[in-house]
């Protein structure tokens, strides 16, 4: 029988209702525990510092990234088009550093830590190694707001490879750029060239399980792969501090290509970790309690897993 965490929602309690939830070792990554670190380069666009002056951005540097499946279990097939996807990577030096989350969706699932861990501890297995559906629809009826995830997900399967994803980092970063004005600003990650057809479900669960690696590795042998990193310019009065919604018009809105992100390289281990907490100068943490959750609680993971 799973145990299932008590007490107040903390930066440890969510971390440990997690893991109760995929029923993994404590050594395993609480979340987005399937992954593939890659390597590259980034080039920065002439725009880059109309929006910010954080040299992550503004100067050329080696990329170190993640692509990621979510959830906690290391063993989830790569089979699932509707399993949400990660990309984690790492701008600058050592002096410059920035970490940018993000995943094929542009929303989170809860708005408050409370939220959160009681949308998780609703999907903790129960004695038939599975979650009560009961609970969940209960559960999603009483805070609606945590299906916006899930209906966004189902509303919009993805392609058939991770380098044809495109990637959001949910939360309203403060940008300062070099004019000393500051605005807030959404990460995009738009993968350049066409992209390809998702499989159906069917289709999806007929290919290999390591199909996700095996075209990520395909593809960089052949020609690497390319994705713009975009800017989203926040508005006065965009809803900052709620990650379950969207910005009005987000999608039409006007955006300042960053710079370009080369991944050439796949790397031997999948044993780097992705900080949150560290944005180089330019760029400010997110107002949001779920961000400051995230930080509190990546720290806590890496520390059990050593």
């Amino acid at each position: 029988m799973i145990r299932v965490p008590t007490g107040a929602a903390t930066p440890a309690t969510i971390v440990d209702t997690l893991k109760a939830s995929a029923g993994v070792s404590p050594k395993t990554r609480a979340s987005f525990a399937r992954g593939r670190c890659v390597r590259g380069t980034f080039i920065p666009s002439d725009r880059a510092e109309e929006v910010t002056k954080s040299q992550s951005f503004t100067a050329a540097s080696r990329v170190l990234a993640r692509f990621s499946l979510d959830g906690g279990n290391p063993r989830l097939p790569n089979t699932d088009n509707f399993v949400l996807r990660g990309f984690s990577f790492r701008l600058g030096d050592t002096e410059h550093r920035s970490d940018i989350l993000t995943q094929s969706a542009p929303v989170h699932y809860a708005r408050t830590p409370a939220q959160m861990l009681a949308y998780l501890k609703a999907r903790v297995p129960g004695s038939g190694q599975r979650p009560d559906p009961e609970k969940v629809e209960a559960f999603s009826a009483a805070y609606p707001e945590t299906s916006h995830q899930a209906s966004y997900v189902a509303a919009h399967p993805l392609p058939a490879s991770v380098a044809d994803t495109t990637y959001w980092a949910v939360h309203a970063f403060p940008a300062t750029n070099r004019y000393g004005e500051t605005q807030f600003i959404k990460f995009k990650v738009v993968p350049v060239g066409s992209q390809g057809a998702a499989p159906t479900e069917g289709a999806a669960r007929t290919e290999p399980e390591e199909f996700l690696h095996d075209d990520l590795e395909s593809r960089i042998a052949a020609r690497g792969i390319r994705f713009s990193l975009m800017a989203v310019l926040g508005r006065l009065g965009d809803p900052i501090l709620d990650v379950t919604i969207r910005w009005p018009d987000e999608d039409r809105r006007e955006t300042v290509r960053l710079g370009t992100i080369v991944i050439t390289a796949i790397e031997k281990r999948d044993a780097y970790v992705f900080d949150p907490a560290v944005l180089a100068e330019g760029i400010g943490h997110p107002p949001d309690e779920i961000f400051a959750a995230r930080r509190a609680a990546y720290t806590i993971s890496r520390a059990r897993r050593r």
